[in-house]
């Protein structure tokens, strides 16, 4: 997860993407999902919470997966086996970063998609990389080492693992992907161009027939102590989509996903939006309160992290995706 910026920061930076907007590249004011595009849910698979958690353990146990990592390396080989067991199709999107010690960076995003020849399709991303420092951790002779990201990096992708799962076994109305972003986490504070390379380099990439109707991104939502407010670029961009996660999350019971505005984040939502994907981001970013102190630190471990806020989370995801209509 990347620093809380001002928005007149976020704002500068958009500008460097030609032809940014917030809405349709037509000018077109976006459909509203909520009231045109669902409709009676089709059958909702039950969330496997304890299953999630197996994956998240699983992955913090290949170590730190920073870039140029040997847990890098593993973490990306176990995403290639584990999805092509499940999605109908899987591609790995090799890119390279020149990183600050002068190296080039080899990084690599992974989609995986289900139902591809649906055109109607939803984008559910997260990032699958480790910060490779620990800045703000308080004993100053460890900042220099990578954290291990059990909720910034690990729960995330397990989420979207037992996600893949449900929708291998119970196909969804729509055509889903699932993007697993590398390299959002590589920059030192405050550097924004070393944030967000994955995210970056799909929006750039991406064909110009590629418009999910809408996308949703989830970054630290392990927190043992859950609560995710609407994030502030996520309100601007696409409150539309905010209201039918919501609602969701609302007709299950969930206090977890709590009406207060929160802070604008810089997350890998800015650069899908700018390119006219209208994606939020579903984010606790007081980790695990308003001290911060265990983000971007070596306590964030599995033992701040729980199966119940990924249950949370992946059961709202659900719901969302099988209440699609074509």
């Amino acid at each position: 997860m990347n620093l809380s910026l001002p928005s007149i920061i976020f704002l500068a930076w958009s500008i460097l993407w030609t032809g940014c907007s917030t809405g349709r590249e037509d000018g077109v004011p976006a459909r509203d999902v909520d009231s045109e595009t669902t409709g009676p849910a089709q059958s909702v698979p039950e969330f496997d919470r304890q299953r999630a958690f197996d994956d998240l353990l699983r992955i913090v146990s290949f170590g730190p997966r920073n870039p140029g990592s040997d847990g890098h390396r593993r973490g990306l080989n176990d995403l290639w086996t584990t999805l092509n067991r499940l999605a109908d199709s899987v591609t790995i999107q090799p890119f390279t970063h020149r990183g600050y010690d002068g190296d080039i960076l080899n990084l690599s995003n992974v989609i995986a998609s289900f139902r591809p020849g649906v055109a109607t399709r939803i984008l559910l991303c997260t990032h699958w990389d480790t910060r490779p420092r620990a800045e703000r951790d308080p004993d100053p002779s460890r900042r220099d080492e990578p954290i291990l990201g059990a909720n910034d990096g690990a729960s995330g992708v397990a989420v979207l693992l037992e996600i893949a799962r449900q929708l291998h076994e119970h196909p969804p109305p729509v055509g889903v992907d699932l993007a697993f972003f590398d390299g959002e986490d590589y920059g030192y504070e405050g550097d924004l161009p070393n944030y967000l390379l994955g995210s970056r380099y799909f929006a750039s990439s991406k064909s110009p027939d590629y418009v999910p109707r809408f996308g949703i991104l989830i970054d630290m939502i392990g927190d043992a102590e859950l609560e995710i407010p609407k994030e502030g670029h996520s309100v601007s961009y696409a409150p539309d989509v905010i209201d039918l996660v919501w609602g969701k999350a609302r007709s299950l019971g969930f206090h977890q996903f709590s009406n207060r505005l929160g802070e604008p984040i810089t997350d890998d939502h800015l650069p899908l939006n700018v390119v006219g994907i209208k994606t939020i981001d579903l984010i606790d970013f007081s980790y695990p309160d308003e001290s911060h102190r265990y983000w971007h630190t070596h306590s964030d471990t599995p033992d701040h992290c729980s199966s119940e806020s990924l249950g949370v989370v992946g059961t709202v995801l659900l719901h969302v995706l099988y209440s699609q209509t074509p």
